[in-house]
């Protein structure tokens, strides 16, 4: 069931995203009396699954789920449509009509995209409001959950403070800026330090083979599961809190955690809060210094509440106060994306090799449903394709965009035999791209990362 609803988010976040941004391309082109041959949700590459003609246009769903297209008439595109271009010119066609509507037709379709984002963070922001931990309540600071930022020279107990210049002012953004960390300054036992990162982080932190946040809040130490062939089955239970080991107080998993580490292979004495009682009991530790239980790493909101752990801020926003809201909130996540790319297409991050495909996308998204995780996804997902289409690839929108500019500029328009060439060494580029992206998830899958 869990696979069939992350499919399901993933599928209908997809062809929604296409539609649209085909839709970018189609609604300027009919606008300017161009014609548009065809209108695919996928590629019907041979046959289609659904089809129907409606006036000079066919609308419908192709079998090859990596993208959608409209085919205008007299374009040079993917089709490669030789004959079609072979033939004078005609009114109607897309080659035939002035530079600067032809650029707005390649525009539609990332312009459609970057508004898109913007109007589901405006939404969210009136629908959901803001919920958030400041980092100024972390007052024992953070708990660092993978090697990778440990090595790095961030510790648990770190009060972060700002990365790379820009202060961190809540607990949810700390873990995402450290993936793009080049340094990193904190307060560790009330003295100010200044962590420089390695410019390979990216790729440290997923060879760590830990597949996680890279910090949590400090939680206590709260049993998760315990099955039945654990060695403490009979000592610990669901919910159980662990607030004495060996008759020192624990505060924090992380502090219980390391005092195992000195009674490997031992029977140990505790203290636990059950429900409303306070239970001492004894629990063994294995060879590997582990309780052979899971616990919880983070709590949602509600628990967090009523273990009085933090404060928890709500703030709501009327729909007049959401719009700047989501403007910015879609704004940081085009710079977020554009820094991104940055680091990919520089070769000493080594983050070209975290360049995932459809299956990284794919587990971008939860197995319960969850329209406020569903609609954060898809925006960042359209910010995502807007850039990606924006790139000066040919065969790309961002590809013809650029031929545009230099016909606009210069008065001279490229030859269609160019345009024909340079669309093949686009689309052999993209293909390249493309199983690179979706050899990378096929590699880690294989290895386990």
């Amino acid at each position: 069931m869990d696979i069939v609803i992350k499919l399901s988010q993933f599928l209908l976040s997809l062809s929604l995203l296409i539609i649209l941004h085909e839709l970018g391309h189609f609604i300027p082109a009919k606008l300017f009396k161009t014609r548009v041959e065809k209108f695919y949700l996928f590629f019907d590459v041979k046959y289609s699954l659904i089809k129907k003609k409606i006036g000079e246009t066919e609308y419908g769903i192709g079998w090859l789920p990596l993208g959608g297209y409209v085919k205008i008439s007299g374009m040079i595109d993917e089709s490669m449509d030789k004959e079609q271009m072979a033939l004078p010119p005609q009114p109607w066609e897309f080659r035939s009509k002035p530079a600067w509507q032809r650029l707005i037709i390649m525009l539609g379709g990332v312009t459609v995209n970057f508004i898109l984002a913007f109007i589901i963070y405006i939404g969210m922001a009136f629908a959901y409001g803001d919920t958030y931990i400041a980092t100024e309540d972390l007052k024992d600071g953070i708990w660092v959950t993978n090697p990778a930022i440990e090595n790095a020279g961030i510790q648990t107990g770190d009060k972060i403070i700002s990365v790379n210049g820009n202060k961190i002012e809540r607990f949810d953004d700390i873990s995402k800026n450290l993936y793009m960390a080049s340094e990193v300054t904190l307060e560790r036992k009330n003295e100010i330090k200044t962590i420089k990162f390695p410019i390979n982080i990216i790729n440290q932190i997923s060879n760590s083979g830990v597949k996680r946040t890279l910090v949590e809040m400090r939680i206590p130490f709260i049993v998760s599961v315990v099955e039945k062939n654990s060695l403490n089955y009979q000592s610990l239970k669901s919910s159980d809190i662990i607030t004495h080991f060996n008759g020192v107080p624990v505060k924090y998993a992380d502090e219980a955690i390391a005092k195992f580490k000195n009674f490997s292979g031992k029977t140990v004495p505790i203290t636990l809060k059950r429900g409303d009682k306070i239970v001492q009991t004894t629990v063994k530790i294995n060879d590997e210094s582990k309780l052979q239980i899971a616990y919880a790493t983070r709590l949602p909101y509600s628990n967090i509440e009523k273990l009085n752990l933090y404060k928890i801020n709500r703030e709501e926003y009327s729909f007049t106060e959401s719009i700047p809201i989501g403007l910015t909130t879609g704004v940081d996540g085009l710079i977020d994306y554009g820094n991104q790319l940055k680091k990919i297409f520089n070769p000493k991050t080594e983050a070209y090799k975290e360049v995932g495909g459809f299956a990284a996308i794919f587990n971008i998204f939860p197995n319960t449903w969850s329209w406020e995780s569903f609609w954060s996804i898809t925006a960042l997902l359209s910010i995502m394709l807007g850039v990606m289409n924006l790139l000066p690839i040919p065969a790309l929108d961002g590809g013809h965009v650029m031929f545009l500019l230099y016909e606009i500029i210069s008065g001279k328009k490229p030859s269609d035999k160019f345009l024909e060439n340079a669309q093949m060494v686009g689309f052999v580029l993209l293909i390249t791209l493309l199983l690179f992206a979706n050899g990378n998830d096929i590699y880690k899958a294989i290895v386990g990362k």
